[in-house]
């Protein structure tokens, strides 16, 4: 098996794949998403596992969840009551957990894990749209606290064999995240502001691109676009598992209003 891409990924906005329907749902507003996401299997190399750094998990070292069987956390509120018995079944991997904490160990990151936490809706939702039959063995990863972009490069850095060995790490976030801007004319502006930044930053070789996302908050409309940061640092931890392959953006399209990006390495 070939090196895996590492990929950062829009997961939209609570259980939209299930409300159809109605003003927050129904393929006006998710259409393009939803085919982007649905397409990946095809596109990709067939996962031995997946590892998902999920913007809903923030805990003071970086943790890896370690169940076997993982259940289901609905980390959103006031959406109608189907969403809430939602089950993607997934397994789990004990296995690629232990593997992820010996890389990590190994790079001198503190690391935890946890065998009790469910998928969070960052990591069921997209890949419910990509792998419906849950197929294929998912792991979860936390942030750390704090969110600092350096400590984020260093967790992908460390975690960059796992590409070579069958696992494709996905970033699961929002390139655009502040709940007011979408739908608004000035979020529009700041968006595209910010996703042009983030485009050209992808794209730099490994030590400029570092630079750049370790600086994200300097760049155009940044803090108008991320408020607060964790839906932007599942692209750091990606970035830092990229080594030397070049980021390119195979998904950018509005959504909500506003500029939406995907961006793949490999």
């Amino acid at each position: 098996m070939g090196r895996m891409p590492a990929l950062y990924i829009p997961h939209g906005g609570g259980p939209w794949p299930w409300m159809p329907d109605g003003p927050f749902g129904g393929r006006d507003v998710w259409g393009q998403l939803q085919d982007y996401l649905a397409g990946l299997p095809a596109q990709l190399p067939e996962p031995k596992a997946i590892l998902c750094v999920t913007a809903h998990w923030e805990a003071p070292v970086v943790t890896v969840g370690s169940a076997a069987k993982p259940g289901m956390l609905y980390d959103y509120g006031g959406f109608p009551p189907h969403t809430y018995e939602v089950v993607w079944p997934a397994p789990g991997s004990p296995e690629l957990a232990r593997r992820v904490r010996e890389l990590l160990s190994g790079a001198g990151v503190p690391n935890n894990e946890d065998p009790a936490r469910g998928f969070d809706h960052g990591t069921f939702v997209p890949l419910a749209v990509a792998w419906p039959n849950a197929e294929v063995p998912t792991v979860q990863l936390s942030l750390v606290r704090g969110l600092d972009p350096a400590t984020h490069l260093t967790i992908g850095r460390a975690l960059a064999p796992l590409r070579d060995e069958g696992v494709l790490i996905i970033g699961s976030g929002m390139s655009f995240h502040d709940l007011r801007g979408y739908r608004t004319a000035a979020g529009a502006q700041h968006a595209e502001a910010f996703d042009a930044w983030m485009q050209h930053a992808v794209a730099q070789p490994q030590a400029e691109r570092d630079d750049a996302l370790w600086a994200w908050s300097r760049a155009p409309s940044a803090r108008a676009a991320h408020p607060r940061e964790e839906h932007l640092l599942p692209l750091m931890v990606v970035a830092g598992a990229a080594g030397d392959d070049v980021g390119r953006v195979p998904f950018s399209e509005r959504v909500l209003g506003t500029r939406v990006s995907a961006v793949q390495f490999g």
